[in-house]
């Protein structure tokens, strides 16, 4: 049984389509429904906010599930092993993401432990890492959900080295490639390499009239653009920064178009990720 959600928290974002945005981390979880199936997009920090997404779910339709993790961060996979326990046997993500969860970060843990203090604390029920089951590489895959279906497909490295996108009709889960109301995170991701990963986005804007980012409201493609024009203005500056600075090149981070934390950890991985095709600036 499906029935169209009314105070459930959830957004129509197309069809079949709806949007839920918790409130620790603003995160978006995405819920595609089929008449035979329905896919979970993300699980949250921990099985409180399982729980939550799990109850809201279950107001819409009583279809078996499947989960999709958009990334390996603890804000997006650590409900996991609660939906593992209440019957979700498929979950997917990219090959990168499979691996980076099942090393169990403990700086993710730290991460989440303010609103979910047991997974901080490797205690309590459902508070083990559950690794995604099925992944995707290179090649898309479609998922039959019965009257519709979804794909995964990546484009590339960005947020992190394993961001997988989900397509629904008009509709685009774009995790935290694309993140709205709050600067981009850049700890562990690849600069260079998210930079063309959007440009990928925007070159299929007229499949998806609708973006949904890993936290905020749903965008559309001259969003992903401001988005991409900031982050090659970041990353010329801080190129030349580097360059003419081989010390000092902190120096960038007041002009940057980011927050003083964001920008020092945007220098950082432009340090570490740099290649010898990335040291002609780009335009």
């Amino acid at each position: 049984m499906t029935q169209e959600p009314t105070d459930t928290g959830w957004e129509r974002a197309g069809e079949r389509t709806y949007v839920l945005t918790l409130e620790a981390f603003k995160i978006n979880i995405g819920l595609v429904v089929g008449d035979d199936r329905a896919v979970v997009i993300d699980t949250g920090a921990g099985p409180r906010e399982a729980a939550q997404i799990l109850n809201a779910v279950r107001e819409v339709t009583d279809v078996p599930l499947i989960v999709v993790n958009t990334h390996s961060h603890g804000d997006h996979t650590f409900g996991n092993a609660y939906f593992a326990a209440h019957g979700v046997e498929e979950f997917w993500a990219h090959t990168a993401t499979a691996e980076a969860v099942a090393a169990d970060p403990d700086a993710q843990r730290r991460m989440v432990a303010r609103t979910e203090p047991e997974m901080g604390a490797r205690e309590g029920e459902h508070t083990a890492v559950h690794t995604p089951t099925h992944t995707v590489g290179a090649e898309p895959v479609d998922l039959d959900l019965g009257g519709h279906s979804v794909t995964l497909f990546y484009l590339g490295r960005g947020h992190t080295a394993g961001d997988l996108l989900v397509g629904s009709g008009s509709v685009l889960f774009a995790g935290d490639l694309v993140e709205e109301g709050a600067h981009p995170e850049f700890e562990d991701s690849f600069p260079y390499d998210w930079r063309k990963t959007l440009g990928k986005i925007i070159a299929i804007d007229e499949l998806y009239t609708s973006i949904v980012p890993g936290h905020g409201r749903i965008v559309d493609a001259d969003y992903v653009r401001s988005q991409l024009g900031n982050l090659r203005r970041a990353i010329r500056m801080c190129s030349t920064a580097i360059h003419e600075a081989s010390v000092d090149y902190t120096k960038a981070v007041p002009v940057l178009p980011y927050g003083p934390v964001q920008s020092r950890y945007l220098i950082t991985r432009l340090k570490e990720t740099e290649t010898a095709s990335d040291t002609v600036l780009p335009h």
